[in-house]
């Protein structure tokens, strides 16, 4: 079966639209989120434009900060605490990558977790490791998000994380071996967690024996149809964070997209299985969406994180 990010995504976001709504009509303001964007990488641009437009559709308000790529950082990092100490911002994300002579370590360590919508920091996935309130990483939440919804429990199971990014294989390896908690104010506990977990990478041995051994397989390597059908046993779950750019000549833009995943053979094996596009990355934007929500809340409401 494919599990359909896309429709999942939609469904959050219409809940989330209906949430702002009702709060507008009872006088009280909309969320605020704010994107800090800097320099003019092209894939970051179209994240960038993505996130906006899928907060225009559920009313959150959206600002988008632009930075050419020369800024200095000692004023990229004034800029993050003037948005850390401003009222009316809710949460905001600094869209990575950043230049080189910009510290991506000075730049999450200097976004108050409070407003960590993307929970990239490392004071965000250090509480979380901890079990306190914490935002969780954007797309590790949308993969967690996504089995919830179609009842995939990961207890007792062996899932092995192919990748250890601080953005994806880490923090998921995290989740997925802790107790089930609550990680947000009014926000339920989620069912996931208490699987067995390996961690494989680059430099990793008899990878796909270890792959024919898991439950659940979630791939976020960065490399075009790393998991063979020959690595996968019948009836895994596979989760593919990959997407990728390949070479087509029949296609009009001269390329096409793919996961890490060898999607055309593995999909006959695989119990379920996400497509590239239209699985991780949909609700990779729902939990950016969802986050910034919460964060309103605590501000708002009074729920807030201490």
């Amino acid at each position: 079966m494919i599990l359909d990010g896309k429709k999942v995504a939609a469904e959050i976001r219409e809940k989330l639209r209906k949430s702002v709504a009702f709060n507008l009509a009872n006088g009280l303001r909309v969320p605020k989120l704010v994107i800090v964007l800097v320099g003019h990488n092209p894939a970051s641009e179209i994240y960038v434009a993505n996130k906006i437009k899928a907060c225009q559709e559920v009313g959150i308000d959206v600002e988008k900060i632009a930075f050419e790529e020369d800024i200095k950082e000692r004023r990229l990092l004034t800029e993050i605490r003037k948005l850390n100490n401003d009222q009316s911002v809710d949460g905001f994300i600094v869209q990575l990558p950043l230049p080189e002579h910009i510290s991506e370590s000075k730049v999450l360590t200097t976004i108050d977790f409070r407003k960590d919508v993307d929970g990239l920091t490392p004071m965000s996935m250090g509480r979380a490791i901890q079990g306190l309130p914490a935002f969780r990483s954007a797309t590790p939440a949308g993969i967690q998000e996504l089995l919830n919804a179609y009842n995939i429990s990961t207890e007792g199971k062996h899932v092995v994380v192919i990748g250890r990014s601080n953005i994806v294989g880490k923090p998921m390896a995290m989740m997925l071996m802790q107790r089930p908690y609550l990680s947000l104010p009014n926000m339920s506990a989620s069912s996931m967690g208490d699987a067995t977990v390996t961690v494989c990478h680059s430099k990793t041995r008899n990878l796909d024996a270890i792959c024919r051994s898991a439950d659940i397989i979630i791939v976020a390597a960065g490399s075009p149809k790393l998991l063979k059908a020959g690595m996968v046993k019948e009836g895994a779950v596979v989760i593919d964070v990959g997407i990728n750019r390949v070479d087509d000549a029949s296609s009009p833009r001269g390329y096409r997209l793919v996961g890490d995943v060898d999607f055309e053979n593995v999909v006959s094996k695989a119990s379920y299985i996400t497509p590239v596009p239209g699985g991780v990355g949909p609700m990779t934007i729902a939990m950016l969406l969802m986050h910034t929500y919460v964060a309103y809340n605590g501000r708002v409401l009074g729920l807030k994180m201490k």
